[in-house]
């Protein structure tokens, strides 16, 4: 379930994906929905392209530490690439 911002006060969210296309955010945030999954997304800028590089606009999903591994688990079955890497390159 889509949580406010509230719900990870005092705690500490973990990044598990950045959502570069509105379609594939609002899917993924369905699937979660239906899975009961409780996590949090905000929109914000990273840095993406390899030749020609700019600052594009995204989906940033968030979770709190006890539920990253059943996001993920939820993410893989329904093919989605979880983000486990390092911090993204934000504006």
């Amino acid at each position: 379930m889509k949580r406010d911002v509230s719900y990870f006060e005092d705690k500490d969210p973990v990044l598990i994906y950045i959502g570069k296309k509105l379609k594939d955010s609002l899917r993924l945030e369905e699937i979660f929905t239906a899975a009961k999954v409780d996590y949090g997304v905000e929109a914000d800028e990273y840095r993406g392209g390899v030749i020609f590089r700019s600052v594009r606009a995204g989906a940033f999903f968030y979770v709190l530490p006890e539920t990253v591994d059943a996001a993920h688990e939820v993410m893989r079955q329904n093919r989605y690439q979880p983000y486990t890497g390092a911090a993204p390159d934000v504006g």
